[in-house]
């Protein structure tokens, strides 16, 4: 989190301040913002931040081999390559020749300085300095790198909180801890996307838990910002029909899907996009709620495939693809919703993104037919007029939540979550004396986030297996009971 915080979260508003036409909607993670302030608190380091600040001469040879290991986790050809030093220490490791305490320390700040916004290393004049030393640091310089780090982290809500409050950018807002809320109200509700999915034998089935996590999210969202979110963002566009009477007895007025919900929904065989360009209602006796759906091709041009253009080609293109829209309906009122990770793509950008997102802002703010929005602003003055009776259970990802439960290893995992869960339920009722209740559920619901399972049986070197682990070994601390002789060891499946 604190990497991506100084490489995105900042910059991707300020660069607004130069293209005031540019009207936007950004998501915020309620658990990234706690995160955020534990950084900005100075109350927590990572294992990253702490093999930083030690001094090079002091590194163990476990230190050294894990910064071998993890100190180029950036993308080599549009980040690394672009830095000379950092390139040959690359290349050193790669030939796995020895470093000498000046390589380790050039490695500590070159790391940092990599993942800090090409913005940021131009624009704050200790940083300039530091990037045309190039090399040979000092360790005054590396402490220079990382307080400037939290320093950037300590802009990051106070931006957010001006630009809302300009109405330039509007701030939605992520059930607490990222969870697949159809999934929490029930996890068979992955048979209503996919009859094909296997479901855990141990059924998880809380829907209070879902409730629990939209409403803190809306109350942590209140008290950071002081005003009530009107939008929110479902983790990873997961949406069912049981899910929205929480949403709608939260206070929130919309949310947004993908494509492939909408079609679905309405039965629809083919894509159709003078439906899709639009947002709806969805009426029902708990209330109303406004839904819009993404244009996934246009989203995932930006997402997946623009950072290997030319930005010029890149932005000609999308520009394109918008003015045909307005052609093909006759320059009618459309609502084109372009929705993706925030964060993730830029790094496979050329500078970080910077290239294409100005010439984009710049067209865009140049165009006579294509005008930005935030989703609040275009309710207000075009409101839906069609309803969805009954909306589809899915996720971005094909309309289904096989990302997250299905294979073996993602169900072994909701087993033991709704065994421990249990747990907790009869805590609840039982009340013994000398359990934290608070914190045992806090607990949980952090084990409800979506990662834990997305990673599962996909885990690349089983850190997110072992970190579930961990976390739900130290759930079972916190309620005073025996940790499960299987959490000792990568969960195999039942």
């Amino acid at each position: 989190m604190r990497l991506h915080g100084i490489k995105d979260y900042l910059d991707m508003v300020q660069i607004l301040e130069k293209y005031p036409l540019i009207h936007q909607t950004f998501n915020l993670v309620p658990s990234l913002v706690e995160q955020l302030e534990d950084y900005t608190g100075r109350v927590v380091k990572d294992k990253f931040l702490e093999l930083s600040y030690k001094p090079a001469k002091e590194l163990t040879s476990d230190d050294k081999a894990f910064m071998l290991e993890n100190f180029y986790s950036i993308n080599v050809e549009k980040v690394i390559s672009c830095h000379p030093r950092y390139y040959d220490l690359y290349f050193k490791r790669q030939a796995k020749k020895d470093f000498s305490a000046q390589d380790y320390l050039d490695l500590q700040v070159w790391f940092n300085l990599a993942w800090t916004d090409p913005y940021f290393r131009q624009n704050i004049p200790e940083l300039r300095n530091i990037v045309n030393k190039a090399r040979f640091f000092s360790e005054e310089d590396k402490r220079i790198v990382l307080d400037k780090q939290l320093d950037i982290l300590e802009e990051v809500i106070p931006v957010y909180k001006k630009f809302a409050s300009s109405g330039q950018i509007e701030i939605t807002i992520t059930p607490y801890y990222h969870p697949i809320l159809p999934l929490l109200y029930n996890t068979r509700s992955a048979k209503e996307a996919n009859p094909r999915t296997v479901l855990p034998k141990v059924n998880f089935s809380y829907p209070e838990d879902a409730r629990a996590q939209v409403e803190s999210a809306v109350k942590f969202y209140k008290e950071r910002f002081g005003f009530s979110p009107a939008g929110m963002w479902p983790s990873e566009e997961s949406v069912s029909e049981r899910i929205l009477p929480f949403i709608m007895e939260s206070g929130i007025n919309w949310i947004v899907a993908d494509e492939a919900i909408l079609f679905k929904s309405l039965n629809k065989k083919r894509r159709d996009t003078a439906l899709l360009y639009q947002p709806f209602h969805l009426k029902r006796g708990k209330g109303d709620l406004n839904i819009v759906f993404r244009d996934r091709n246009l989203s995932d041009l930006i997402g997946f495939n623009y950072h290997s253009w030319k930005a010029e080609n890149a932005v000609e293109d999308f520009m394109k693809h918008l003015e045909n829209i307005n052609t093909a309906f006759n320059g009618k009122d459309l609502l084109v919703t372009i929705a993706m990770d925030g964060e993730n793509a830029w790094e496979y950008f050329t500078n970080d993104g910077h290239d294409f997102l100005d010439l984009l802002y710049k067209r865009l703010s140049d165009s006579k037919v294509i005008k930005t929005t935030t989703v609040s602003e275009y309710l207000k003055k075009s409101p839906p007029s069609l309803n969805i009776k009954h909306l589809s259970a899915g996720s971005w990802i094909y309309a289904e939540f096989g990302k997250w439960i299905g294979n073996p290893y993602k169900v072994r995992a909701w087993e033991l979550l709704a065994k421990a869960r249990q747990e907790l339920e009869n805590i609840r009722r039982e009340k013994p004396q000398g359990v934290d209740l608070d914190l045992a559920w806090k607990q949980m619901y952090i084990l409800e986030g979506s990662d834990w399972f997305w990673w599962y049986g996909e885990d690349p070197n089983g850190d997110f297996d072992r970190l579930y682990r961990m976390h739900l070994s130290n759930f079972y601390t916190i309620i005073k009971k025996d940790i499960p002789v299987c959490l000792s060891k990568p969960l195999e499946p039942a």
